[in-house]
């Protein structure tokens, strides 16, 4: 008999099941929420599109066939994953369940995503969420590539800000950390002019915390530091300031995490008053794309989190 032929339907199935169960067919069709008779057709054209018989009516009650327990084995297998699929749909419906793919320039990584990801694991810890923490430039080409759900970037003029969906968010300030006991640490007040001769670790050229610092240099008539080590790496970034006197520009959501507990890393904010702000940055999700309830859901806590800390 051809394959096809064998098919049987999901009803026909939880039937068979219930019958085997129960022993009975009226106690099956009371299970299914069927009658009798229509029971007995169901089980007929099982058997007819088997080409067998799949139970034998005993004193006892119905019990499987050879070919009826082969049926049963692989129905109960069928059941259980369309249980498991009605779950996963109802999940992925609700916001409880899937799996999206998000990016943040550090600080809103820091100050946003981490809690609302908290809150939204509380009530769906089998989302599976995936972030990236890396510079606008990149997170906007996997945005514009479709290969992430939303990001927490800046707009830069190389991508068409009429593709996405744009909600401002924040801007973030600069501040200057260093080892707890570095020489400068200890101080009431740095002026900018003193920290000029140091040793400093900083983001790439181009970077904008690092514009951010070198404009604030140069807004009161000093050029850059010369004595610079580059590199996107925040791990490279601990371990340098740990082991010497050197300085970072760092955005004040990163640099508290690291001074305040629980972590307490061992590193101070240097006191210098300038206010350092860097451009601001936006929720962006692709017009075109639309999110799924999971991502949609994220989305919506990381919004009502800005308003939250919106002025006013």
């Amino acid at each position: 008999m051809p394959p096809a032929r064998l098919m049987l339907k999901p009803a026909q199935l939880r039937l068979i099941q219930q019958i085997a169960e129960h022993g009975q067919l009226q106690l099956a069709a009371e299970t299914v929420g069927m009658t009798q008779p229509a029971a007995s057709r169901m089980l007929a054209e099982a058997e007819s599109r088997v080409g067998a018989q799949l139970f034998i009516r005993q004193p006892k009650g119905m019990v499987p066939t050879e070919i009826g327990q082969a049926v049963l084995r692989r129905a109960r297998v069928i059941l259980r994953e369309m249980l498991s699929m009605a779950a996963d749909v109802t999940a992925l419906r609700s916001g409880e369940g899937g799996a999206i793919r998000v990016g943040a320039v550090t600080g809103p990584a820091v100050s946003y995503l981490v809690s609302a990801i908290r809150e939204v694991k509380q009530t769906a810890p089998e989302a599976d969420i995936t972030v990236d923490v890396m510079p606008s430039r990149d997170l906007l080409g996997h945005l514009a590539a479709g290969e992430m759900d939303f990001v927490l970037a800046r707009l830069l003029p190389e991508f068409d800000g009429q593709d996405f969906n744009i909600l401002p968010m924040r801007d973030e300030k600069v501040c200057f950390l260093a080892r707890a006991d570095h020489p400068l640490s200890r101080r009431d007040r740095v002026a900018l002019p003193e920290l000029i001769g140091h040793e400093w670790i900083m983001q790439q050229r181009g970077a904008p915390i690092r514009q951010a610092a070198l404009a604030a240099f140069a807004d009161v008539g000093l050029t850059e530091p010369r004595n610079i080590v580059s590199s996107p790496s925040l791990l490279l970034t601990i371990a340098y300031l740990a082991q010497s006197d050197a300085i970072t520009p760092m955005s004040e959501e990163m640099a508290e995490l690291l001074v305040r507990p629980p972590v307490s890393a061992g590193f101070a904010i240097l006191p210098v008053r300038q206010d350092i702000r860097v451009s601001p940055y936006y929720l962006l999700d692709l017009k075109r794309r639309p999110l799924s309830p999971l991502a949609q859901r994220l989305r919506d806590r990381l919004a009502a989190m800005s308003r939250r800390a919106a002025p006013g």
